[in-house]
């Protein structure tokens, strides 16, 4: 695909200030949407009310505007948007493809014996057989709770039309990829504290605004399985896909916020140019 419909979508998480590796992204998606001769799109992925911070929100504007990135405007804030959220995790519960689940992590941890391709514990399906008078009755007690994706009934459904896959491109060439996500398990798709998780959001933004190619880091394409299988059952089309190598420090770890990673903001205090990160990143 080609021209002024493709679209792709740069997508930080504000609970941090950006680092080279989100540089790399930002200025990678920028050169495809432009080769595609279509638009790169802005988003704050800010569903985590413990993390996210609106100094860091004016950060990542002020980074990318920096780096000589615009974006078109109004950009999309996930946090605005929990009601859409909450629909699409009602839509995938009143087909019986997701469940409320009031385990702890610690009990979770203490009753798993396999990890999922995140590295948590993979859950044991501990609620997944409740008597429905019991889920309602602890929900009107108001018992904390998430929503998990319920895989054995899923998976069915979702691969009912065709083999589940996605398109993967890189240079103007695209191949098919089988995905398998049956190691995700029951896997969360609303946290306790909103009604969404990072995995149902994502494909819920990428087809609301229209999002044909996503290029991101490697470390996600192993989410793209679980991605695909919300893309069948709510309906959605699923992208092209680009996951790109990361930015790594002398050591051979990617860059991340937790780890203290230089960020641009730092940079930038010690005089480095636009130019120079550019240059540095082979743009």
């Amino acid at each position: 695909m080609s021209g002024a419909s493709a679209r792709l979508r740069f997508a930080p998480s504000p609970n941090g200030r950006l680092h080279l590796g989100h540089a790399y992204s930002a200025l990678l998606n920028a050169r495809i949407a432009s080769d595609l001769g279509g638009l790169c799109l802005l988003r704050i992925e800010d569903i985590d009310p413990a993390r996210s911070r609106a100094e860091f929100t004016h950060g990542i504007v002020s980074d990318l505007a920096w780096l000589g990135l615009s974006y078109r405007q109004p950009v999309r804030q996930q946090s605005q948007h929990m009601s859409e959220y909450r629909a699409a995790r009602d839509q995938l519960a009143a087909a019986d493809f997701a469940y409320p689940c009031f385990c702890s992590r610690s009990e979770i941890r203490a009753r798993s014996c396999a990890c999922d391709p995140d590295g948590a514990p993979l859950y044991p399906g501990t609620c997944r057989s409740l008597d429905p008078r019991e889920t309602e009755a602890r929900r009107e007690r108001g018992e904390p709770h998430t929503w998990r994706l319920d895989m054995a009934r899923a998976l069915p459904q979702a691969q009912a039309s065709d083999e589940l896959g996605f398109f993967a491109f890189e240079r103007g060439d695209e191949r098919w990829c089988p995905v398998d996500p049956a190691p995700w398990g029951d896997a969360v798709i609303a946290r306790r504290d909103v009604p969404t998780s990072y995995h149902l959001a994502v494909v819920h933004d990428d087809a609301l605004e229209g999002i044909t190619h996503v290029v991101r880091g490697a470390d996600l394409e192993a989410a793209t399985a679980l991605h695909v299988v919300l893309q069948r059952l709510l309906g959605l089309p699923t992208p092209r896909y680009h996951h790109h190598g990361l930015i790594e420090d002398e050591e051979g770890r990617k860059l991340a916020k937790s780890r203290g990673s230089p960020s641009l903001a730092f940079l930038r205090e010690a005089g480095t140019t636009p130019c120079e990160i550019r240059a540095r990143l082979g743009f």
